[in-house]
């Protein structure tokens, strides 16, 4: 089963199977695979954990 990569509008992100309607405030990233390749690709691209309004702040 594939999955997204989706991000929120705190800049947060998650994985979402594919086929599923995203819930409200999620878009899509741009990056589809396996789960864990959607994890690695996180790991990678998530490089400050705190949210966009602290990071802000």
């Amino acid at each position: 089963m594939n999955h997204h990569v989706v991000v929120n509008h705190e800049e947060q992100y998650s994985v979402w199977p594919e086929g599923r309607d995203l819930p409200d405030g999620w878009r899509l990233e741009g990056f589809t695979g396996g789960r864990e390749e959607c994890l690695a690709h996180i790991d990678q691209v998530w490089t400050d954990l705190r949210p966009l309004s602290a990071r802000e702040s």
